[in-house]
């Protein structure tokens, strides 16, 4: 079998202030940083691109000593958040909670931006999913969740056609011929609402996600689409899809955007500021509470992540 997996990016960042990928050699010295900053988040609040936003948020105010207010423009998968931030062009106050939306967005429907239309400032990890069931659900495996599929209908919930959930639920059927009807969803709270009322067999998230409910016992785990098994206590007993004979992982990058043509002096204050805030206590609280791979990038390096990253979901969705 050929293994399918997104790659994992790069190794920790190194030096809390060392500028990585600032370009042509700006200051943060040049940039007047004043008034109050938004942080949009192109989802729902309650999923796990809201708790990524409002981790940061408070982070950055808690370095930069400005206030940064979370507001949610769901809609379109992502899209109506990220059409809402390109015509912020040129706004140092402004920055945006992203994921892989931003890549696979373009990729899959007629949107008027890129990645590249904006200011990548930071990546802040990766998350990787796990697949679970209703506590009372029959399925015990994601093994027992692809013989369902394979021989009668199963509902899965996605967060719309790019979220990290139908990518991975797109290589398990490329890996297992097996088939899911899809429900999509705006976000990963209303996923698990879905699954506790018995509205669909299974979904995948972000572990940070459902932990709650896992330790609760409303949920159950079938399995890890992880390269190994998680580390974090709580989870070492879950078994990845490999282990289950299913050779899949999928990892989502979490990260921080500003918007395109800010000045290189605003560029360089934002990336010092996320460097800033991944060497505090509530950087490391987010990372571990959220169950998250704290691989982090800045800049132009971010900025090449993405692109490789958007060369390996052409190639996860066959596009």
């Amino acid at each position: 079998m050929r293994k399918k997996t997104i790659a994992i990016g790069s190794a920790l960042a190194s030096s809390a202030l060392v500028l990585s990928g600032c370009g042509d050699g700006g200051t943060a010295e040049g940039y007047a940083a004043s008034g109050n900053v938004t942080m949009i988040v192109p989802f729902a609040a309650g999923g796990g691109s809201d708790i990524a936003g409002r981790a940061t948020a408070a982070g950055l105010e808690e370095v930069t000593d400005r206030t940064i207010t979370v507001q949610n423009i769901d809609g379109g998968s992502g899209a109506v958040g990220y059409s809402e931030f390109l015509g912020r062009n040129g706004d140092g106050n402004y920055l945006l909670a992203t994921e892989t939306a931003l890549v696979a967005l373009p990729l899959t429907q007629d949107v008027e931006f890129t990645y590249q239309d904006f200011t990548p400032i930071m990546k802040l990890g990766e998350d990787f999913t796990i697949i679970v069931a209703n506590g009372d659900s029959e399925l015990d495996s994601c093994t027992d969740l692809v013989e369902k599929a394979s021989s009668e209908r199963t509902v899965v919930a996605i967060a719309g056609e790019t979220g990290l959930d139908n990518i991975t639920f797109s290589l398990i059927e490329d890996e297992t011929g097996a088939s899911f009807d899809r429900v999509p969803f705006e976000s990963g709270g209303d996923m698990i609402t879905a699954l506790m009322g018995n509205q669909i067999e299974a979904i995948s998230v972000n572990p940070g996600e459902v932990a709650g409910q896992l330790e609760s016992g409303d949920v159950k785990a079938l399995c890890a689409a992880s390269e190994e098994r998680y580390e974090y206590e709580g989870f070492e007993h879950i078994e990845t899809a490999a282990e289950q004979g299913i050779d899949v992982a999928f990892a989502q990058f979490r990260g921080v955007l500003a918007p395109g043509g800010i000045s290189e002096e605003a560029r360089d204050y934002w990336i010092e500021q996320a460097q800033a805030y991944a060497e505090t206590e509530a950087y490391t609280t987010y990372i571990e509470d959220n169950l998250l791979q704290p691989t982090v990038e800045y800049g132009d390096d971010f900025g090449d992540y993405l692109a490789e990253n958007e060369q390996e979901i052409r190639e996860a969705l066959d596009l």
